[in-house]
């Protein structure tokens, strides 16, 4: 699916004019993400649209504690959705095994929800711009495709990195032209990212999960070799992940950090 998508997002994305191309990359992105669960592309424009206008009303506040009590609501709502779906059973089915413990068994109350892809990367990410706007490190942005872009932005959704809108943002309103040069380094860092993450992050997994599985059967030595290779593991998938996220953005024509 993607092999089809990302190429013709790319001739598209330079064969259009420069006036439709945010248009463009902001369908891709909602596409991109509904292909996953449809429904939830509404907590990820519900949180743009948040902080789009607290972001506003932040820098239009003439008081100190007025800024503060806009930032109060962007942090809440956030950090709200964040806790619903990603901790919220991990702290029931806590909160039960304690009482458990102390003798008092209750049933944990689960929610039966899927967790969003992506969910801390955008949480963060317009989390960090409210915190920049309130900071007084940048203006608040006027443009609302454009923000919706920075948040949606599919290279980097679902993995990070998470971007800061400093750097990031400006990159919607640079006119995008196609670099040969450009291009090869993408495609490098799209290659490296799938060798560091095909073949060297997938093939310890495979040897750290049938350690894992017996645990109780091995001895010392090859737990704490399971367990550094495990680390090796999980650095070399988030590496392999930035690196692909930026290749396919520098195929766009945007920096990734």
């Amino acid at each position: 699916h993607f092999i089809l998508f990302f190429p013709l997002l790319v001739i598209a994305h330079f064969l259009i004019a420069p006036k439709w191309r945010t248009f463009l990359l902001l369908a891709a992105s909602y596409y991109f993400y509904m292909c996953w669960k449809a429904e939830y592309v509404i907590l990820i424009i519900g949180s743009t649209v948040i902080d789009f206008y607290v972001a506003k009303k932040i820098h239009l506040s003439t008081n100190k504690k007025s800024k503060k009590n806009w930032l109060i609501v962007s942090l809440l709502v956030n950090l709200s959705v964040l806790f619903l779906f990603k901790y919220f059973n991990f702290f029931a089915e806590s909160f039960a095994d304690a009482f458990t413990l102390l003798g008092n068994p209750i049933e944990a109350s689960r929610l039966s929800i899927i967790l969003p892809v992506g969910i801390s990367f955008y949480t963060f990410q317009t989390l960090s711009y409210s915190l920049d706007v309130y900071k007084g490190r940048i203006k608040p942005e006027h443009n609302f495709i454009a923000f919706l872009n920075y948040v949606s932005f599919f290279p980097q959704l679902v993995a990070g990195p998470i971007e800061r809108a400093t750097t990031f943002l400006p990159q919607f309103a640079q006119k995008k032209v196609f670099s040969y040069p450009q291009a090869v380094a993408g495609m490098r860092l799209i290659l490296y990212g799938f060798f560091k993450k095909m073949v060297i992050a997938d093939s310890i997994g495979l040897q750290v999960d049938a350690i894992y599985a017996n645990a109780q059967d091995q001895n010392g030595i090859t737990l704490f070799v399971a367990s550094a290779l495990f680390f090796v593991q999980l650095y070399a998938d988030f590496s392999a992940y930035t690196d692909i996220a930026r290749g396919v953005g520098k195929l766009l024509g945007f920096e990734l950090v």
